[in-house]
């Protein structure tokens, strides 16, 4: 296990994560082949009995999900500390924008942890595999104190048992035609409807649009009426609230229409 700070953590993920020139640890079967923006074409996958295999989707808190793999990686996505910590998970991701989205002394026994950011300057850049699962991220810019920082943000991407799972962090603008290549399919998307303090509801319920997921995650509620996301999203997608926190998905128990699904406790 590695027992670290932040800092040190950092130190190391340097050393293991492959630098943005650098050949990915795996192909991505989410990432989308763009012959022509804005209209973009997607890879083609076969479904596998792997990808029959169901993942489990526990919202935690805040912005905090939890991601349980088949083969039992846990990841908690904007950990802070307070959500998704007990039991321990063994990857965390993180946003820096608050304090509610990372900590400087993450638990000891957290194996891998992934800062949003870099702490020198520059965009993240990760790209890992952790048993069954492939992390990456996208990075994007973020407002902090008034001022944009470019890179300071970061798009996960978790691709497990053939599904693209997608936590767009604490996203602060609109996405270009090249963010929408580089992150390519999202089967679920975690998205934040605070209605202003990241995202507008226009422009958040834009994104979830243009992303057509399966299965929409909202997050970052806050104080916002959740129709306020909701009642901009149209026919086209359904809703559903869950009668708990937490439900199982594989690519084969995808919603045909897609489905925002509200989690009981948001």
């Amino acid at each position: 296990m590695l027992r670290l700070t932040l800092a040190g953590a950092l130190s190391v993920i340097c050393l293991t994560v492959p630098a943005q020139s650098q050949e990915d640890p795996v192909p991505s079967q989410c990432l989308a082949i763009a012959r022509s923006m804005p209209k973009v074409r997607f890879a083609s996958f076969k479904l596998t009995q792997a990808e029959a295999s169901e993942v489990t989707i526990t919202y935690a808190g805040h912005s905090t999900y939890v991601i349980e793999t088949p083969a039992g990686v846990t990841v908690a996505t904007d950990y802070s500390g307070v959500y998704g910590a007990d039991p321990v998970p063994r990857v965390v991701t993180m946003n820096k924008a608050h304090t509610t989205h990372f900590t400087n002394y993450p638990n000891p026994d957290i194996e891998y942890v992934l800062p949003g950011w870099n702490p020198e300057g520059g965009a993240a850049e990760h790209r890992v595999v952790i048993d069954d699962i492939y992390i990456r991220n996208v990075p994007t810019d973020i407002m902090r104190g008034g001022w944009l920082e470019e890179g300071g943000n970061s798009i996960f991407i978790f691709e497990v048992a053939g599904l693209c799972i997608g936590h767009l962090g604490h996203l602060h603008h609109h996405l270009t035609d090249e963010h929408y290549a580089a992150i390519g399919r999202l089967d679920v998307v975690m998205v934040p409807i605070d209605g202003g303090l990241t995202l507008s509801a226009d422009t958040v319920s834009a994104i979830v649009k243009r992303l057509f997921s399966s299965i929409v995650l909202p997050m970052h509620r806050n104080s916002t009426p959740l129709s306020e996301f909701t009642s901009r999203m149209g026919a086209e997608f359904g809703l559903e609230f869950m009668e708990g926190n937490s439900f199982t998905v594989s690519l084969r128990t995808l919603p045909r229409r897609p489905t925002i699904r509200i989690p009981a406790r948001l």
